[in-house]
C-alpha cells in the first residue's frame, strides 16, 4: 500500500510539480490550499506524512502545527519555506515540526527528508526535533573538485571548522559561498545544531535588528507579537551572513557588541540573552574599500575575519567543470523525470570554452534547460543555448513533433526569438504556419 503525503500548499503550480513527483516516487500525494481544508482531510483520514508551507491564505503552517498537536495527530510535518522564512521554520522545529526545506525545493534532498521521517529507525534520525539541518551534506553534495584551486578551498575549510574562529568566505556571486559555509558547519562538532542564512541585501536599518535579535510584543507599531532572532534560534549553532558588506552601518554596531560579549538584547527588551553562535560571514565586495569610505566598521572587519576562505570562480577551476556539469546532470534528471547519460565530446567542448561569469549558479540552470530539451541520450551542441554554442543551431530547429510534452514552452521561445514573426517561428519549428496557429489555439497563446 502506498504512503499518503498530505500537500498544504496554496500555489497551485508547486503543489502540482510536488504531487507529480511524489506519485512518481510511489506516494500517494493529496493537496491542499488552506489550513481548514487540512483540517478536515487530517479529521477524515490517516497520513504518513505532511508537506506544509509556512505561509497560507488562512494563516500560518505554525498554526497548523498545534492543531496538529493538540489532536495528537502523530504524523511528522515538513515544513517548506522561501529563503526569508527560514527563521520561522526553525521556530517550527522547536513547535513539533521533523525538518524544513527551503523553497525552491531540491528533489534529492526531499527525497532524504522524507525517507528520514518516515523511516528514523533506518536512517538514524530518531530525534529529529533537535535537528535544524542534516548532520552530514547530502550524497550528492559531497564535490570537492579536481582542481589545485579547490584543492586549496577544502583544505582551508578542513582546516578552520573544528575551531571557534569566525570565518569570512569570499567569492564572486555564484560560486557557491553558502555552501561553503554550510560545509563549515557540518564538518564542526556544531553540525547538530541548527545553521541559518541570512541575506543581509534584504535587511533594511529598521527590520534588521528584529530579525537578529528578535522584538518584544509592542515594542515598534507592527510587533504584535515577541519574535525571537536569528541568533537565539542558532543558539549553539552557526549563523551564515550573506552578502555582509550590505548591512546598515548602524546595526553593525549591534552586531560588533554581540559578536565580543556573546549576549544580545532583542528590541524593546531590557534583559541580556547569553548566546553561543559561530559566525560565517560572506561578500562578493571590497570591504577594505568600504572602510575607506565609511561603509563598513573596520573592527567589526576585523572580528568577522578572523580566518578568510576564498571560493575560486568556475574559469579558474576548469578541471572541475565536467565533475559540476554531471552533479548538475543527476540533479535534473531526478527532476525532470530523465535517463540522460551525460555530455558528447562535443558539448562538453563547449562547455569548457564558455568563461561561465555566473559561476556554478548559471552551470547549474544550463545543464537543467539543457536536459530539458534533450531527447536522446546525450546532452549535444544544438541542446546547448546560443551564447554557449553561437554556432550551432539550438534546439528550436528540432521538429516540434519530437518535443510534444512540452510543446508550449518551445512556441513561445520561439516567437521570442523572431520577435512574434509567426512565418519565422513556424520555419524554425520546421511546422507550417497553419499548424502553428492551430498549436498556439491548443496552448492558449496569444499575441
Amino acid at each position: 500500500m502506498k504512503e499518503r503525503i498530505l500537500i498544504v500548499e496554496d500555489d497551485p503550480a508547486f503543489a502540482m510539480m510536488l504531487q507529480k513527483w511524489l506519485q512518481k516516487n510511489g506516494f500517494d500525494p493529496f493537496v491542499s490550499t488552506r489550513i481548514s481544508q487540512a483540517r478536515k482531510e487530517l479529521s477524515a483520514q490517516s497520513f504518513s506524512l505532511i508537506l506544509s508551507d509556512l505561509r497560507l491564505p488562512d494563516g500560518e503552517g505554525i498554526e497548523l502545527l498545534e492543531w496538529i498537536k493538540e489532536q495528537a495527530i502523530n504524523t511528522p510535518v515538513i515544513m517548506m519555506t522561501s529563503y526569508a522564512g527560514i527563521q520561522s521554520a526553525v521556530a517550527a522545529m522547536k513547535n513539533g515540526a521533523f525538518d524544513y526545506l527551503e523553497k525552491p525545493v531540491n528533489p534529492s534532498l526531499l527525497k532524504q527528508k522524507i525517507d528520514q521521517a518516515l523511516h528514523p529507525v533506518a536512517t538514524g534520525t530518531q530525534e529529529p526535533k533537535e535537528k535544524a539541518a542534516p548532520a552530514t551534506p547530502a550524497k550528492s553534495d559531497k564535490i570537492e573538485g579536481n582542481s589545485a584551486a579547490s584543492a586549496k578551498m577544502y583544505h582551508h575549510i578542513r582546516m578552520v571548522a573544528p575551531t571557534r574562529m569566525a570565518v569570512m568566505i569570499l567569492g564572486e556571486s555564484g560560486t557557491g559561498k553558502e555552501y561553503a559555509a554550510r560545509l563549515i558547519h557540518e564538518s564542526s562538532d556544531r553540525r547538530e545544531k541548527p545553521f541559518i542564512a541570512v541575506d543581509c541585501g534584504s535587511l533594511g536599518k529598521e527590520l534588521a535588528p528584529s530579525e537578529l535579535f528578535g522584538h518584544l510584543k509592542g515594542s515598534f507599531t507592527s510587533a504584535i507579537a515577541n519574535k525571537t532572532g536569528v541568533f537565539e534560534l542558532a543558539n549553539g549553532g552557526t549563523v551564515f551572513l550573506d552578502e555582509v558588506g550590505n548591512l546598515p552601518y548602524e546595526v553593525q554596531v549591534q552586531l560588533l557588541r554581540a559578536l565580543q560579549e556573546q549576549k544580545i538584547r532583542p528590541v524593546g527588551s531590557a534583559v541580556d540573552i547569553d548566546i553561543d553562535v559561530r559566525l560565517v560571514s560572506a561578500t562578493n565586495e571590497d570591504l577594505e574599500k568600504a572602510i575607506t569610505e565609511g561603509r563598513f566598521r573596520m573592527d567589526l572587519y576585523h572580528r568577522l575575519n578572523e580566518f578568510a576562505i576564498e571560493v575560486p570562480p568556475l574559469r579558474e577551476r576548469p578541471e572541475d567543470l565536467e565533475l559540476f556539469a554531471e552533479l548538475f546532470l543527476n540533479e535534473a534528471n531526478k527532476e525532470l523525470n530523465k535517463k540522460l547519460e551525460g555530455f558528447s565530446p562535443a558539448a562538453l567542448q563547449h562547455l569548457k570554452a564558455y568563461h561561465w561569469p555566473g559561476n556554478l549558479r548559471e552551470l547549474r540552470n544550463v545543464v537543467r534547460r539543457a536536459a530539458l530539451f534533450t531527447e536522446e541520450t546525450l546532452i549535444t551542441p544544438d541542446n546547448l543555448p546560443e551564447l554557449i554554442n553561437p554556432v550551432a543551431p539550438d534546439t528550436l530547429s528540432l521538429p516540434i513533433s519530437r518535443r510534444s510534452d512540452n510543446e508550449r514552452e518551445v512556441i513561445l521561445q520561439a516567437l521570442e526569438r523572431t520577435r512574434g514573426n509567426k512565418s519565422e517561428a513556424a520555419k524554425l519549428l520546421q511546422i507550417d504556419r497553419k499548424t502553428l496557429y492551430n498549436k498556439m489555439h491548443q496552448h492558449n497563446i496569444e499575441l
